[in-house]
């Protein structure tokens, strides 16, 4: 049986062979062609990186790239990976996963890629922080952030000025209120949508060492959080009913439509916001979450990571197309039409609209996302969802406490 197939493969090929030098030249640009999977988790920026694919093999005739960008994609990726089916380039969040997969080798180490030198150097410290690892198996791209979108008609309308402590945050949303319009809308249907104002409460307030005692193994968000939590059940006061019945994509276009004059939400929705009203007037500032003005840092971290899979079998094509990403022309057209902030040194965004957060950008007044550090076995965001319910602080605090602990006993 063996035998026979050769024999139909021999002549296969020299029925190939003599079929003339205009066949043989199409067939062998068909055999150069090379196809690479780029797997990244951002659904929102898929047309913008479907454009730059598209520009990426027209000058790259010979590599063909695959864009994958399931929901749940990081979940999904955990399971490719255990399958031994990891994409070639990996775009995700420095977040836990990295750090996981990243102790598991599933990126290629990247410490030597001369593209590092290019990057803002706190954001290389912040991947060593996330991983607690000395080499870099990642590419920092974009990074964004977390601040109060509002309304400039609404906050014009009612003489309001931007906040600069909690307290005058407060009396803004009082105010608001007052007038009968929501000072904040929430979605809170999506469980991720608890964490960006979590976020930014919990890294200002958590207390600077709250890292270094973690790494020795001390956790303390029982007694490190409780501010941050009280503060978040206190903004729940000024936001709409039926919180929990209502998801992101709901408050991207209720706020787009005027039904509140602030949305706490990263700066990811913006685009989205301005799909639904493209004449909006909006603005962003940073949370003023102490009554010490300019005090409080924005809540900053790496968005989207290059990576390349260890494992690869076109490693230096997909190199090519990391290197392409990071050309300040292609880097520009992603932070422009995903409103997010480059990791690259020399490349700035303009978006008017952002400009409220740009001061602290400029005087690295930036701090990192905490839940970036809550290891899997924590449910932070589920934690959240009850608190919306039940507003328990100390419920939560113990909840959060008792699986953290968990998850340091085991390690």
């Amino acid at each position: 049986m063996k035998k026979m197939t050769l024999l139909l493969v021999a002549g296969v090929l020299s029925v190939v062979l003599l079929a003339g030098c205009s066949s043989v030249s199409s067939s062998s640009s068909k055999s150069d062609e090379v196809k690479i999977e780029f797997f990244q988790y951002k659904s929102e920026a898929i047309p913008t990186f479907a454009k730059l694919i598209a520009k990426f093999e027209e000058e790259n005739p010979t590599i063909k790239v695959e864009q994958v960008s399931p929901p749940e994609a990081e979940v999904v990726l955990k399971t490719r990976v255990m399958k031994s089916d990891i994409p070639d380039i990996i775009g995700i969040g420095a977040n836990n996963n990295f750090k996981e997969l990243s102790k598991a080798g599933v990126y290629k180490d990247m410490t030597n890629d001369e593209n590092l030198d290019k990057v803002q150097p706190a954001y290389l410290q912040m991947l060593n922080d996330v991983t607690g690892l000395d080499g870099i198996y990642a590419v920092p791209y974009v990074a964004n952030a977390v601040g109060v979108i509002y309304n400039k008609a609404i906050f014009k309308e009612l003489g309001l000025e931007i906040p600069t402590t909690w307290y005058e945050f407060i009396a803004v949303a009082e105010k608001v209120k007052e007038s009968g319009q929501t000072p904040f809308y929430f979605t809170f249907k999506d469980a991720w949508t608890t964490l960006p104002v979590f976020n930014v409460l919990a890294a200002n307030t958590q207390g600077d060492d709250f890292y270094d005692e973690l790494n020795k193994g001390n956790v303390l968000v029982g007694t490190r959080y409780k501010e941050a939590t009280e503060k978040f059940v206190q903004l729940l006061d000024y936001g709409h009913k039926n919180q929990q019945g209502l998801a992101y994509n709901d408050g991207n276009t209720a706020f787009a439509n005027g039904e509140s004059a602030m949305y706490l939400q990263g700066i990811w929705a913006i685009p989205e916001i301005k799909k639904a009203n493209p004449e909006i007037d909006l603005g962003v500032f940073p949370y003023p979450i102490t009554n010490k003005p300019g005090e409080s840092k924005v809540v900053s971290g790496i968005d989207l990571l290059l990576s390349i899979g260890a494992s690869s079998k076109h490693p230096e094509e997909s190199q090519k197309f990391i290197d392409f990403l990071l050309k300040e022309e292609n880097l520009t057209m992603y932070i422009q039409e995903q409103n997010a902030f480059p990791a690259l040194k020399g490349i700035s965004q303009e978006e008017p609209s952002l400009e409220g957060l740009k001061e602290s950008f400029e005087q690295g007044a930036l701090v990192d996302f905490p839940d970036h550090y809550i290891p899997v076995g924590v449910p932070a965001d589920k934690y959240l969802q009850i608190l919306v319910q039940n507003k328990d602080v100390a419920a939560f605090l113990d909840s959060m406490q008792k699986d953290w602990e968990k998850v340091e006993d085991r390690k």
